[in-house]
């Protein structure tokens, strides 16, 4: 997994409670119950009320493979959101979040420094405070914002050890990310 907001999405599923409805009518019946209407599901998913009746009634039992990527992602986005909003929480008050990363990291320092990204593997364990700007961030929607977040928190915990080296060290680039994974 290269995104962040793959991995941030996928750590939250783990905390649910019960899992995602398998079968695209069962999906498509809990989408219509959230969005209030056969026509916005229709609208979202980008196929005609009609069909979506179709889906709901179970006339219809097994999508063509984009839209039920497309079914899954939408379901599992709004599945549980109470539980989701709690794992956050948690991760921003008390827990923290542990990260493992491959990923070529650099930095800006001063002259005379070596600032060459690199390949590292790194597994971390992030305080809470970085965990609710990586959330803020994810919140915000864009990926950027949450490598920028990510790679702001390694420099804390990682190049300055939370601030006992390392101290005139600017800014931490992350590029080429080959692997990222979160964990509550």
């Amino acid at each position: 997994m290269k995104s962040v907001g793959e991995g941030l999405d996928r750590v939250l599923d783990k905390a649910l409670t019960r899992p995602v409805p398998k079968t695209a009518g069962a999906q498509v019946r809990f989408l219509v119950k959230q969005l209030k209407g056969t026509r916005a599901v229709a609208g979202l998913l980008g196929i005609s009320q009609r069909t979506v009746e179709r889906y709901v009634k179970g006339q219809i039992k097994k999508p063509r493979p984009q839209l039920a990527a497309l079914i899954q992602g939408e379901a599992s986005k709004r599945w549980q959101p109470k539980v989701k909003e709690k794992a956050k929480k948690a991760a921003a008050s008390t827990n923290g979040l542990m990260i493992d990363v491959r990923a070529s990291l650099g930095y800006e320092a001063p002259a005379g420094t070596t600032d060459e990204a690199r390949e590292r593997h790194l597994t971390l364990a992030l305080p809470p405070r970085h965990a609710e700007r990586i959330f803020a961030a994810q919140e915000r929607g864009g990926e950027q914002q949450m490598r920028q977040a990510v790679a702001d928190a390694l420099k804390e915990v990682y190049f300055q050890q939370r601030g006992t080296r390392a101290a005139s060290l600017e800014e931490v680039r992350m590029l080429n990310v080959e692997h990222i994974e979160f964990d509550l």
